[in-house]
This record gives structure tokens, C-alpha cells and sequence, in this order.
């Protein structure tokens, strides 16, 4: 399997995950033609991907769909209470309604999605596997509940949102209602809940964890490797995705299958 975030942070993004024969992408927060380049940046084809799948619909998942799906005849997986929010405009023919927590085969790939608590009409997650390794992609959650832990604790690459530094969001610039939402039960995850998460329920499998969806103004990816760089030592490796470019294209083969000591 082979994976990489073509974009993350608060104002877009992409994740792509494939194998030999398959792969998808896991939300198009940023422009077409962003997701053309930067996958080409990393030598993927935009025509050989097989799905598209939506978490939710707030502008920064969703902003690329239609166009994308449109111009490379890709079927979008979207839940109905997602696909009625987001006023997307999909052709019936791509159009794949799933549930909250379902299941959908792409070729050698099954794409799970679960439910979790954020504020959109009906948010879900995914794991992503080919039968040997799954790849969790978690971001935009306000709460852990039981479907992100046992998400967690089943994957060997972990895509985990790590969204803003506590102190830099009280003392920053957003508005205080702006602030409870983002800190509040249907908001996102800080450095520490994020932290707290891995080390509690991560994997003993676990090789590759990706740190994404840092906020512009409340966070730094110096802050979010300064949190957990500790905790993984050589056992794990660690990346944190931002929102300016593409992260590398990793390859299970690549990465160290140690255990978490």
C-alpha cells in the first residue's frame, strides 16, 4: 500500500491511499486543478483513482468534489445526511450513497467508514485496508468515542488530526464563540487530547503516524512534533502534513515494522 496527504489544515484537505491495482481519495478540500499538480508532484495519476469518499461537508473536505469527480468520471461515496448538506451538484451516475458506518469494496481496497462526533449533519471517518494493513485516516473530531478508539487501535498508519495548541488558542485572535466551537464536544482535537489518544490506544502494529488538520492560527508544526516527537522515539515514525504542500509518498515497504515498546 502507498499513501500521502495532498493537502491538510483548515482552509483544505486530500488524502489518497492506493495499492497495486486500486486507490481513493478521502475528501477534496482544495481546487482540481491543486489536487492534479500536487499529485503528479509525487508521480500519482488523477485518472487512476477509483473513489472519492466524503467525511462531511464543510468547505475544507469538500471544495474540489465536483469538478474533480466530473472531469476523471469518479463515483463519490458520500452519506445522504453529508450529500444534502454540502449542496454538492454530483451526476446521478457517480453519485454512492453509504451509511455512517459501512463498508465499500475498490478493487483490492475496502474502505470502512464510522461515525464520530463533529459538527456537521453526518460525519464519518475511514480505514482504508488491502486484507494485510490498514490505514486509518482521523481528523475533525470533537470527541473520542468508541469508533475512534477502535479505529486507532487497529491500524499501522495512523492519519490523526492534532488541530491546535490550547494556550495558542485561548490567547489568539479568534472570536470566543469561535473558540468554544473548536474546543467544545462537536469541535476538533488538541496537541494533548491527540496525544493522549496515541498513547493510550494506539497499536501495537502501529508504524507511521501522520499529525493533520493544524489550524493556521492556533498551532505549529514545531509545537505538534515538540508533543509527541517523545513518545515515538525510533519506534514510530512521525510526519505532520500541512496545508502548503503534498507530504511524501510513503510505501508500507518502507516502513520499519518494529513494535511499539
Amino acid at each position: 500500500m502507498r499513501y500521502c496527504a495532498l493537502a491538510s489544515g483548515s482552509n483544505g484537505n486530500s488524502y489518497y491511499v492506493g495499492s497495486s491495482d486500486s486507490s481513493v481519495l478521502i475528501d477534496i478540500g482544495i481546487s482540481c486543478k491543486q489536487v492534479e499538480r500536487r499529485m503528479m508532484n509525487v508521480g500519482l495519476r488523477p485518472d487512476a483513482v477509483k473513489g472519492i469518499f466524503i467525511t462531511h461537508e464543510h468547505s475544507d473536505h469538500i471544495r474540489g468534489v465536483s469538478v474533480f469527480a466530473k472531469r476523471y468520471k469518479i463515483p463519490v461515496y458520500i452519506t445522504e445526511g453529508t450529500y444534502k448538506a454540502s449542496r454538492l451538484n454530483i451526476a446521478a451516475d457517480l453519485l454512492r450513497m453509504i451509511g455512517p458506518d459501512d463498508k465499500v469494496e475498490i478493487g483490492s481496497l475496502t474502505v470502512n467508514s464510522f461515525s464520530k462526533m463533529h459538527d456537521a449533519a453526518e460525519p464519518c471517518s475511514f480505514t482504508v485496508s488491502d486484507g494485510q494493513y490498514n490505514i486509518a485516516v482521523i481528523t475533525d473530531i470533537g470527541t473520542v468515542c468508541e469508533n475512534v478508539i477502535k479505529a486507532v487501535q487497529n491500524t499501522e498508519v495512523l492519519i490523526l488530526e492534532s488541530n491546535y495548541d490550547e494556550e495558542m488558542l485561548e490567547k489568539g485572535p479568534y472570536p470566543y464563540f469561535l473558540k468554544r466551537r473548536i474546543s467544545g464536544t462537536y469541535g476538533h482535537l488538541s496537541n494533548e487530547s491527540s496525544l493522549h489518544l496515541f498513547k493510550k490506544h494506539r497499536s501495537e502494529k502501529l508504524r507511521h503516524i501522520i499529525l493533520s488538520h493544524l489550524s493556521d492560527k492556533n498551532n505549529s508544526v514545531k509545537k505538534v512534533f515538540e508533543t509527541f516527537s517523545p513518545h515515538c522515539a525510533d519506534h514510530i515514525r512521525l510526519d505532520v502534513a500541512t496545508r502548503e504542500q503534498e507530504t511524501d509518498l510513503f510505501y508500507m515497504s518502507s516502513i520499519p515494522n518494529k513494535s511499539v515498546i
